[in-house]
C-alpha cells in the first residue's frame, strides 16, 4: 500500500501509477491508508471539482480517467454478483455481427439498469443455479466475467423465451459446440419451469447449426 496524503495531485499521480481504472470507497480507502470515511468525503468533493479526472459512476462507485475503464470493466463492477452475456457477449464473439451499444449482463440479485460514462449498462436476473458458464478473460488488459459463448446464447435463448429479449435472425453459430449447448440445454430444463417457447426456441436454433 502507499502513503501519500490526500491531495487532488498526488492521488491521481498514484492512481496513475497503479494503473488503475475503477474503484470503491473501500478500495481507495486501503490504497492511500485513510478511514473510509475520509476517502468516501475526498471522493465526493473531487468528483465534482473542475479539472477532475475522478468520476462517479454510482454511490461508492469511482472512474478514473487517466486510466479509463473499459464499458465491459464498468459492467462487472457496477452491479455485483454479474457476468457479460446475452447480446452483448454474442457480439464480443461475433456471432452477432452488428455493435451492441447496451451492455448487457447477468446477475442473482434484482433487475437493473444504470447509465454511466455515456452508456446503457442493463443486468437480468436470473435463478442463482443458473448463474454458471462464465470464465474471467482478457479483455483489452483487464480480467472480466464473460459468459461462454454457448451460455451467453442460451441465457439469450433463455430470456427470448420469458419475452425479455428480442429475438435476432442473423445469429452466426458456426462457432458455437453443440456437445457443450446440449449439455447446458439439459442443466436447464432440469432447473426451469416447463417452458414451451424455450423448447421451441432451442429447436429453431439447432436447426441453424
Amino acid at each position: 500500500m502507499l502513503n501519500y496524503r490526500l491531495n487532488f495531485s498526488s492521488t491521481e499521480n498514484a492512481l496513475i501509477k497503479l494503473g488503475i481504472s475503477i474503484f470503491s470507497v473501500k478500495e481507495f480507502s486501503k490504497i492511500f491508508k485513510v478511514r473510509q470515511s475520509t476517502a468516501k468525503s475526498f471522493l465526493a468533493r473531487n468528483s465534482r471539482r473542475v479539472g477532475s479526472h475522478i468520476s462517479r459512476l454510482k454511490r461508492g462507485v469511482y472512474a478514473f480517467s487517466l486510466n479509463p475503464p473499459t464499458k465491459f470493466e464498468i459492467a462487472n463492477r457496477l452491479y455485483r454478483p454479474s457476468y457479460i452475456s446475452f447480446e452483448t457477449a454474442l457480439s464480443y464473439y461475433n456471432i452477432i455481427p452488428e455493435i451492441v451499444y447496451v451492455v448487457t449482463s447477468v446477475t442473482t440479485k434484482r433487475t437493473k439498469e444504470f447509465s454511466a460514462q455515456n452508456s446503457v449498462f442493463k443486468y437480468y436476473k436470473i435463478k442463482k443455479r443458473l448463474f454458471f458458464g462464465y470464465q474471467p478473460q482478457m479483455v483489452k488488459g483487464k480480467t472480466i466475467l464473460v459468459a461462454e459463448k454457448e451460455k451467453a446464447l442460451l441465457d439469450y435463448i433463455y430470456f427470448l423465451s420469458l419475452k425479455k429479449l428480442l429475438f435476432n435472425d442473423r445469429l452466426d453459430l458456426s462457432k458455437i459446440d453443440t456437445k457443450r449447448l446440449g449439455y447446458y440445454v439439459n442443466y436447464f430444463k432440469k432447473n426451469i419451469k416447463k417452458n414451451r417457447a424455450f423448447i421451441n426456441l432451442i429447436k429453431k436454433i439447432y436447426s441453424k447449426i
